[in-house]
């Protein structure tokens, strides 16, 4: 859990307290009109009649992957954040370090070794090198949640300094190969969960009390363990989740109106150093609205392709 408070902070832990029947009834119902939270194979289901023309017309099922010949598969499942980060201009990319999967010890110090050459500091982000829809994301806030996290995964790891935003944006490309140029088809706004404490209520209270959030209380839950039944401050911001992904509890708004003819050319030429990308999302952390719709207040996380 990462948490950014305004005012005192939290209470000291009192008893669970009790979530009203008809909150967990409200969630189950809602979740048949919010579409929101559908599962993702309704909305993925009418692009299969298209998809299905595609393969008999060009005699391949995965012809659909040959959007980003630069990226393996064309991004679609498989690749490797890293390489794909490292091929970017490293003026707009977050600093990246690729942990190979081996004794904890040895990653361990490999990471020491690295913050302090590169002057990092905590907290920073540990997630899959192989990965999708925020799996597996860890925020390590000293030495020995880091320890923790290392010894979680065997798999290939990247860990980069957290970028405390507090915005954050999917910037979707798209270029015709024969095209000159390409433009930003869209942005999404992500909007991370939080909740703002009264004194009294706990933030299991809060989050349930909350139409929207209550659609995802277990997972938010789970991941808080037994902070969940600490008492935030009057006024005290605590936010849920530090992945900007849908299903980790992110929200996705139109940001439509950040597009701008500085943004859009500032990543035509970010997309263009990687030859062989045409389609995909840019995953971007920034602090300041004005500088990031001016293309100059950019942290890409990491880049994806077609899926």
């Amino acid at each position: 859990m990462s948490r950014s408070r305004t005012g005192p902070t939290l209470a000291p832990r009192t008893a669970r307290q009790s979530i009203p029947l008809r909150w967990r009834v409200r969630a189950r119902i809602d979740l048949l009109w919010r579409w929101e939270f559908w599962p993702r194979s309704v909305f993925y289901a009418p692009l299969a009649p298209a998809l299905a023309l595609l393969a008999i017309r060009h005699r391949s099922t995965t012809i659909w992957t040959a959007a980003n010949p630069a990226i393996p598969h064309g991004g679609v499942v498989g690749e490797r954040k890293s390489e794909i980060l490292a091929a970017l201009d490293p003026r707009w990319t977050l600093p990246t370090l690729l942990l190979r999967a081996g004794p904890v010890t040895s990653r361990f110090e490999q990471l020491v070794a690295t913050m302090r050459e590169r002057s990092w500091s905590f907290p920073i982000i540990l997630k899959p090198d192989v990965g999708e829809r925020g799996a597996g994301v860890r925020l390590l806030r000293d030495e020995a949640s880091a320890v923790a996290a290392l010894a979680a995964c065997a798999c290939d790891l990247v860990a980069q300094p957290f970028h405390p935003g507090p915005f954050e944006a999917g910037v979707f490309y798209v270029r015709h190969p024969s095209a000159t140029t390409g433009s930003i088809f869209s942005i999404t706004d992500k909007r991370f969960p939080t909740v703002t404490g009264d004194g009294v209520s706990s933030v299991r209270t809060l989050l349930w009390a909350d139409p929207r959030l209550r659609m995802q209380a277990r997972r938010f839950l789970l991941r808080l363990g037994p902070h969940a039944d600490d008492v935030p401050a009057n006024g005290a911001i605590v936010r849920l989740a530090i992945a900007g992904n849908h299903c980790q509890g992110t929200m996705f708004a139109d940001g439509s109106h950040l597009i701008t003819p500085a943004l859009t050319a500032r990543f035509d030429a970010i997309a263009k150093g990687l030859p062989g990308f045409y389609f995909g999302r840019f995953d971007v952390r920034y602090t300041d609205r004005a500088r990031f719709m001016a293309g100059e207040d950019l942290g890409i996380v990491e880049l994806n392709g077609v899926l």
